[in-house]
């Protein structure tokens, strides 16, 4: 065999290797290519439905702000007409009361004097030391009264 000879097996056995290797890689591309098309299919699948579902969240948390929104445009509302009404009420009524109520706790005063059911105060303790004196025996001072 002449060196060219040799020369062209070498190329054609390079070039058949080459081809496997390409052919093996190619295979495994193509596997890889179907798996991630059974995996984006799967996600697919399952993406649709969780996003109709985000979507009717969405809608139903939409509808219960606009309820709480209702609500709270009501209650600012009653709460001006409650603040009017009072401020009208005690501007109306709030000094005559006022007057009415002083006079009759006068006149109660001047004519009931003294309230009879309630208890008489109970004379106080001198406490000397941590002991308790017993009012009889209180020293009483030059006008009469005692400590």
């Amino acid at each position: 065999m002449s060196g060219g000879e040799v020369a062209g097996i070498l190329v054609a056995v390079f070039w058949a290797i080459l081809v496997s290797f390409l052919a093996v890689a190619l295979a495994r591309l193509a596997q890889t290519l179907k798996a991630t098309t059974k995996l984006v299919a799967d996600v697919t699948d399952q993406a649709v439905p969780l996003l109709a579902d985000a979507s009717q969240a969405v809608r139903s948390a939409q509808t219960q702000i606009d309820r709480v929104d209702a609500i709270a445009s009501d209650v600012q509302e009653v709460t001006s007409n409650a603040s009017a009404l009072s401020t009208t009420v005690a501007s109306t009524f709030g000094g005559s009361l006022v007057k009415v109520a002083a006079f009759g706790y006068g006149v109660r005063r001047a004519l009931g004097g003294r309230k009879e059911d309630v208890p008489e105060k109970s004379p106080r303790r001198t406490v000397i030391v941590g002991r308790t004196v017993p009012a009889a025996r209180r020293k009483r001072n030059p006008r009469g009264k005692r400590d």
